[in-house]
């Protein structure tokens, strides 16, 4: 009789919206998962949802935070090394969105710090808790490639998002990098940065996730992807 191998993925910002939809698609498959969200209320929620299908290991806390990120790398070294990064969490910054001109330069920083500087820092403090073959997915946005007024501040640190990831990918020859394009979806962050419109005719984030599932079950080059242009490959 031999064990049988067990994949495990971390997950940030997996108490809703795309880091939920992805946390439950790999539970109901069977992957053992490590997730994250600030809200440890919601996150608790979550992990409750998913046990139904697998083993979660929940921890609260901001991404941020170097003591909350050595709590992750504790967690992940506890379930045995990960397979798969989903660095998923992400601040919009202001809402409504200012013109870049009147954007409080404190809040851009913090902005960088959660969306770019954060994701860098989560790679660092797990990159020794990786298995063999690991995959990274750095969600990403149109707003890093197409030029929105009023999306100066986001959209600029999901390009530099990008560009790291791009960096990451030609360093680290032995790790799949992909920076991923969910699509416009029906999330609070969404709402957010259109306070007060109606955004039902936007896609739930379910509609994302083939995608993401496409490039996590078959060999895709390192590279930029938008999920749903993927879907029906994931069929």
């Amino acid at each position: 009789m031999t064990d049988q191998f067990t994949p495990s993925a971390f997950i940030s910002g997996a108490s809703r919206g795309l880091g939920l939809a992805l946390a439950c698609e790999l539970a109901q498959q069977g992957w053992h998962l490590l997730i994250n969200a600030r809200g440890a209320k919601d996150l608790s929620k979550a992990a409750t949802e998913l046990r139904q299908w697998t083993e979660v290991t929940a921890v609260a806390g901001d991404i941020s935070d170097p003591d909350h990120r050595q709590l992750l790398a504790e967690a992940a070294a506890k379930i045995g090394g990960l397979d798969v990064i989903i660095n998923n969490a992400g601040i919009l910054g202001p809402s409504p969105q200012p013109a870049l001109l009147d954007y409080p330069l404190n809040s851009l920083t913090t902005v960088y710090q959660i969306n770019v500087i954060a994701p860098l820092a989560i790679l660092q403090t797990l990159y020794p808790h990786l298995r063999s073959g690991a995959t990274i997915i750095n969600v990403s946005s149109d707003a890093a490639v197409e030029a929105y007024p009023g999306w100066g501040g986001y959209g600029s640190s999901k390009a530099a998002l990008e560009q790291l990831t791009a960096v990451l990918a030609a360093e680290n020859p032995n790790i799949r990098f992909y920076w991923v394009d969910p699509g416009d979806m029906r999330t609070q962050m969404h709402q957010e940065a259109f306070p007060g419109e109606d955004i039902s005719d936007r896609p739930l984030p379910a509609a994302s996730v083939p995608g993401f599932m496409a490039l996590l079950t078959t060999n895709w080059p390192n590279g930029r992807y938008v999920a749903r242009e993927l879907a029906p490959q994931a069929v």
